[in-house]
């Protein structure tokens, strides 16, 4: 990508979005586009369409989403994958219609069977039953992976789909019923550590293993892969394979040690309640990263790190009114 080329961050700001934006400007791209939701609904199929007949994206990033934890994700199923479906459908048919130079959809690790080998590697895609909790949205990033696959197949575009693992960081969502695991205690320990509370809930067991990325590592994940020389990109793009690319840190830690990590940096030093009766989600979710590794990738910032940035000015925003 040349610093002159139009850019679309589509979702700019959200989580992911915002972390590209602040990538794009720190490496000196000047020309990104930015649109709001209210400027412009992407599920709306025929102004998507319009927006980039006016605007003519040289490339595009594809991070615009309906996401949340497992909460989010059993109450509203429908919701999750009839808007993920939908701003899919109208972005990626209109970047191929408009003569896009290189689109990158962002997805989702749990896209991947909930009991495969670990760690997943990107050839696990759809070889088993997915995690029921989050069905609904998985299927949803399966589609978006295979339309760029069709797309590529078909009209000789080049879309890639990049399937980061958990993510966390600044602009995260940090609702303490509809977030991840990691910005729903990263709140409740705030909360807990300035009205004095004795203990915090955790859901589940605090056995699961997860793996974290933060946002910023993402960020620059996606634009070295953008920038990739044409033959390592095309390698990517076989007819054999979806254009998939797991990014990941290659690293895991049970719910239990994340949940204590972050009460260790926050300051609080009540006590730990599981709730068994809340959903685990799968067992473990490490992803295989010897992909992009082998592009030259790698994460660069460690969990505690990031969560220290992460939790940087939430304590005002989350104090207590007296």
């Amino acid at each position: 990508m040349r610093s002159s080329e139009k850019i679309f961050v589509a979702g700019h700001r959200g989580l992911v979005g915002s972390a590209i934006c602040r990538e794009l400007e720190r490496q000196g791209y000047h020309d990104v586009l930015l649109r709001s939701r209210l400027e412009l609904d992407l599920t709306d199929r025929t102004a998507t369409r319009l927006f980039f007949e006016r605007e003519r994206p040289d490339y595009v990033f594809l991070a615009a989403a309906k996401v949340g934890g497992i909460a989010a994700n059993r109450a509203y199923p429908a919701d999750f994958i009839r808007e993920n479906l939908e701003i899919q459908t109208s972005v990626i048919d209109a970047a191929y219609r408009c003569g896009v130079q290189r689109l990158l959809f962002l997805g989702s690790s749990c896209i991947y069977p909930k009991l495969c080998p670990q760690p997943i590697k990107e050839e696990y895609l759809l070889t088993g039953p997915l995690e029921p909790t989050n069905k609904a949205y998985a299927l949803a990033k399966i589609a978006g992976i295979e339309m760029c696959w069709s797309y590529n197949q078909q009209y000789k575009t080049q879309f890639v789909a990049a399937m980061p693992t958990n993510l966390y960081g600044p602009n995260d969502n940090f609702d303490p019923t509809n977030s991840h695991v990691l910005p729903a205690l990263i709140r409740k320990t705030i909360e807990a550590k300035a009205s004095g509370q004795p203990s915090i809930t955790v859901w589940g067991t605090g056995e699961p293993h997860r793996e974290f990325l933060f946002s910023d590592d993402l960020a620059q994940a996606c634009i070295f892969l953008m920038n990739l020389p044409d033959a390592e990109f095309n390698s990517l793009l076989t007819s054999e394979a979806p254009p998939l690319v797991n990014v990941g840190s290659g690293t895991d830690l049970t719910v239990r040690e994340l949940a204590e990590l972050v009460c260790r940096i926050v300051g609080f030093d009540g006590e730990l309640v599981f709730d068994t009766t809340r959903p685990d989600g799968t067992p473990r979710k490490l992803l295989d990263v010897s992909r992009i590794h082998s592009l030259g990738w790698e994460a660069k910032t460690n969990l505690e790190d990031g969560i220290r940035r992460t939790v940087l000015g939430l304590e005002d925003r989350f104090r207590p009114v007296s």
